[in-house]
């Protein structure tokens, strides 16, 4: 069966200061649980904020290291899940129902990506 990367773009400014709210947490945890005993469910975590990051570019031959918060960048990577689905309307259909957890009023996009297999 296929795997899907499945990346979350969010915007590290317009992240609410507040903790997530507790129904949030509770409807993020039976949906994790869900996709887990599905067996679909690889591997899923936020990431730490880009302040706490470093960028490496390679260009003319050299590697060049940027310290976050990058603020130039408007939307980051802020989590990801590994699956593995029958295909890429079951992956997506995953995602979809992930980022209708989230309160309204934030601002949440996520890529799914087939992974190439080698």
């Amino acid at each position: 069966m296929p795997r899907f990367l499945t990346m979350i773009r969010i915007n590290e400014q317009d992240l609410p200061p507040e903790n997530f709210p507790p129904e949030f947490e509770q409807r993020m945890g039976a949906l994790l649980e869900e996709i887990t005993k599905a067996g679909v469910m690889l591997d899923t975590a936020g990431l730490l904020p880009t302040s706490e990051a470093t960028r490496l570019s390679w260009s003319g031959g050299k590697i060049s290291y940027t310290d976050g918060p990058f603020t130039e960048t408007k939307e980051v990577v802020g989590g990801y899940s590994l699956s593995q689905c029958k295909d890429k309307a079951e992956a997506i259909e995953w995602t979809r129902r992930f980022l209708e957890i989230h309160p309204a009023e934030w601002n949440v996009s996520a890529e799914v990506r087939e992974i190439q297999e080698m």
